[in-house]
């Protein structure tokens, strides 16, 4: 038996430890932002910036100013009553250090006192943005003093500072940098600051949202105010041309989640209208945009299919033996906004996307039930339009899952309503030779595409998730995939495979092909890449001919967008960024990491991947057909001892690349 020496991976009694302090989430960010990147620096904003619009909301102050400066720290200033920070008598201790430096305290734990409807309910945001900033400044106004902190690294620097103000303003200003030792970016784009002020101002009437950037010394001012809220909002993403009008309806309701739960009041905003052009559907909760939705989406899908079956049904608008309409019909027509405060919420977590609540989403439903059903009552000629529109949608939608019994008229079937591919958006010309397809990642992308595009010429189709890798999957189940079928169907040309999953599918005939050039476009990231690789090994499983005669090719995406002295560069590697800088001399220069394609501005879209005057089109041509096959099957296919193999052979050139966090 060994004895004596300790193992170094033993496990005992003191092997077990706690983080304490400043730690709690310098050490483990994405705990409680949800990610150690740029979306955890983004959240963080958003928990400074929760604080200031719960004020505003709650009657104090009606303008919140927001300041992006060039050394990437940020600035948030509200007018509402001032942080407390003083001496707390109940706590025996300075409400400054429950703020700022201890998680899970705040002011609105106590429903109904300081605020009844809030944002943010967990007391964490103040706490944790300071523990992983680089230094923050807090000053405020309040009681006839001004208040002022300086924090470093999660610790105060110094102690709290005071002086007598005779002045009438009220309210806080805080500056923070995120600490790099935290986050692995910090270089928060534009766009988010943009997006995320439009929202709260469409959430928040009145509310006046003013977005500062630095940039070369000057700043650059956006105002965001909506004066009547979510219904200016769906105005000005449907335009005039829609099937019916704006619709705003609202309600209060009390209920409780459980029988031995609290209580509480749930406030319900709603705006929607039905359009054949266009279809959107967002929710929001107290201020915060809820990506996943939750509760209130649940109660729509539940609320509108019911509602409009129940039309449907008594006034003989289905066909004998006709089967019932699913919420994807009603979607596909439908632009829907809610806008819902309550008193007490349950987020499915501190990024607070979604909610649970069982009661928001039972009053919810009720109430768009009852809403609707007074709605088609007096409405009779809208309501006549909309049921039209659904059944459209859903023989279209029946029509085309049909279609997939058979594969080969699947694959060869034409892009008309009746058998029309999900998300996927045409172009106008029918001349093959001017017909560019752009493969693109997600809606997020679809939409900026779409804005960015020609569309005279230009088609794109969204790549809803990773599809198969097709060098190892066996054909039965590549051809069960939506993403894959839908993909060759908008391709036109059929498929190029001899198996017996195949017999029956039209052979590959490249002058059915719908596409002069089949462009591939993803972010310049990580997943971009691997997405992108995944489309490539189906278009080479499937129908190689179209890679050996030139017709996929990849969009670059520009990794940095470089402005000097009012002009805009853009550098698609770090050597073409050096280059360019070194051509400023001594010029004042400012560099950003270029965003997803989600992300950019129509303008900046056309510009950069869309115009075939400025864009980097990459042709992807395989010389040798043998090497390209090998190369597939190494990275993606079964060679898994080949695979290995390269990596201890060649992996250390691409370690800069590889994400081990």
């Amino acid at each position: 038996m060994a004895t004596g020496k300790k193992h170094a991976n033993s496990y005992g009694n003191e092997s077990i430890s706690s983080l304490k302090g400043a730690d709690r989430v310098r050490k483990r960010p994405g705990v409680i932002f949800g990610s150690d990147g740029i979306e955890g620096c983004e959240h963080a904003v958003f928990e400074i910036l929760s604080n200031s619009i719960d004020e505003a909301r709650s009657g104090f102050g009606d303008t919140i100013i927001i300041t992006q400066y060039e050394d990437d720290s940020i600035e948030v200033e509200d007018f509402g009553r001032g942080c407390p920070v003083d001496w707390n008598p109940v706590e025996n201790r300075y409400n400054w250090e429950l703020v700022f430096c201890e998680l899970y305290a705040g002011g609105k734990y106590h429903q109904d006192e300081s605020y009844e409807y809030s944002l943010g309910l967990n007391g964490l945001g103040s706490c944790a943005t300071q523990y992983s900033s680089e230094y923050m400044d807090v000053t405020v106004w309040r009681d006839q003093k001004k208040y002022k902190l300086h924090f470093e690294k999660g610790s105060i620097v110094g102690k709290l500072e005071w002086e007598e103000y005779k002045g009438r303003r009220t309210g806080s200003l805080i500056r923070w940098k995120p600490d790099l030792e935290v986050f692995t970016d910090i270089k928060i784009p534009e766009e988010y600051f943009h997006d995320t002020l439009k929202r709260q101002a469409v959430v928040n009437p009145r509310v006046k949202f003013i977005y500062r950037r630095q940039q070369n010394g000057d700043f650059q001012e956006t105002t965001y105010c909506y004066e009547n809220g979510i219904s200016d909002y769906i105005a000005e993403i449907a335009g005039e041309e829609t099937l019916t009008d704006i619709r705003f309806i609202q309600t209060e309701r009390r209920g409780r989640d459980r029988e031995d739960k609290p209580e509480y009041k749930v406030k319900i905003s709603c705006a929607f209208l039905f359009s054949n052009r266009i279809s959107l559907i967002e929710h929001y909760h107290n201020s915060s945009f809820l990506e996943h939705g939750g509760s209130p989406d649940k109660a729509v899908r539940s609320a509108f299919v019911s509602a409009l079956d129940q039309y449907l049904r008594q006034n003989n608008k289905y066909s004998k033996d006709e089967s019932k309409i699913t919420f994807g019909d009603i979607q596909d027509c439908l632009v829907f906004i809610s806008n819902n405060f309550s008193t007490l919420t349950s987020y499915e977590n501190q990024t607070k996307k979604a909610i649970n609540n069982k009661f928001i989403q039972e009053a919810m439903t009720d109430f768009l039930k009852e809403q609707l059903q007074v709605y088609f009552i007096e409405n009779p000629s809208d309501a006549e339009k909309i049921c039209e529109q659904v059944l459209i949608n859903k023989r279209s939608r029946e029509t085309a899952e049909k279609t997939r019994l058979n594969i080969k008229k699947k694959l060869s079937g034409g892009l008309d309503i009746s058998n029309r591919v999900q998300k996927f958006v045409d172009c106008r010309t029918r001349d093959v030779s001017r017909r560019e397809l752009y493969i693109v990642e997600g809606d997020s992308a679809l939409g900026s595409v779409k804005m960015g595009r020609d569309a005279e010429f230009q088609a794109i189709m969204p790549v809803r998730g990773k599809i198969f890798n097709c060098l190892k999957a066996d054909l039965p189940r590549i051809f069960k995939s939506d993403i894959i079928t839908d993909l060759i169907r908008v391709l036109g040309c059929g498929v190029e495979v001899t198996h017996k999953y195949a017999k029956d599918i039209a052979g590959f005939d490249i002058s059915a092909l719908r596409w002069s050039k089949i462009i591939i476009c993803t972010d310049a990231d990580v997943d971009g890449f691997h997405i992108r690789t995944l489309i490539l090994a189906m278009l080479y499983r499937l129908t190689p001919t179209l890679i050996r005669d030139g017709y996929v090719y990849i969009a670059e995406s520009p990794l940095y967008e470089i402005t000097c002295k009012g002009k805009t560069y853009f550098a698609y590697s770090d050597k073409e960024k050096a280059e360019i800088i070194s051509k400023f001399g001594d010029a004042k220069y400012t560099v950003n990491r270029s965003k997803g394609l989600g992300e950019n501005e129509a303008d900046m879209m056309w510009l950069t991947t869309m115009n075939p005057e400025t864009r980097r089109l990459i042709r992807v041509m395989p010389d040798d057909a043998r090497k390209t096959s090998e190369y597939f099957d190494l990275l993606l296919g079964d060679n898994l001892s080949g695979r290995k193999e390269f990596i201890a052979e060649e992996g250390y050139k691409y370690i800069d690349l590889a994400d081990v966090s």
